[in-house]
């Protein structure tokens, strides 16, 4: 309703949402009392436990960009600074999934655009460790220097 009546977008609709579900403005996971690491194991527990050391190599490869706020939703971790510039999550229960949000980007096969409107503007998907490397890390880092 609110993407079409008020014409906002799918991430902004989203936070809306959830801040006006919440008493006081904080997130799900803050109101439950789990810490980010509980929310984190959370999402990679029972089959999608092999994916957690290739979050893991992400967010090692994106610490040294600079400050950044981490959010755990219900499936995947928010990376923001002023604005979400990326999601981290299991795409399926062997590939880890990526989002970026950045413009102006030529997409490749690895690189996959997604359709206008959503959460983000483009996809990686990533099946081990060493999938994260410089290529992907660039690409972070120009939607991390976008957000803020």
């Amino acid at each position: 309703m609110l993407m079409k009546k008020l014409a906002l977008g799918y991430g902004d609709a989203n936070s809306l949402v959830h801040f006006a579900l919440s008493s006081d403005g904080q997130s799900a996971a803050e109101a439950s009392g789990a810490s980010i690491e509980d929310n984190v194991g959370q999402i990679y527990s029972g089959n999608r436990t092999s994916l957690r050391p290739i979050h893991e190599a992400v967010m090692k490869a994106i610490v040294p960009f600079g400050d950044f706020e981490t959010v755990p939703k219900k499936g995947y971790v928010s990376l923001r600074r002023k604005k979400q510039f990326a999601m981290v999550g299991p795409g399926t229960k062997s590939r880890l999934e990526v989002g970026l949000n950045m413009k102006d980007v030529k997409a490749t096969p690895r690189l996959v655009s997604l359709p206008p409107g959503g959460m983000c503007q483009y996809r990686v998907y990533l099946v081990n460790a060493s999938d994260v490397d410089r290529e992907l890390v660039t690409w972070i880092r120009r939607a991390y220097d976008a957000s803020g």
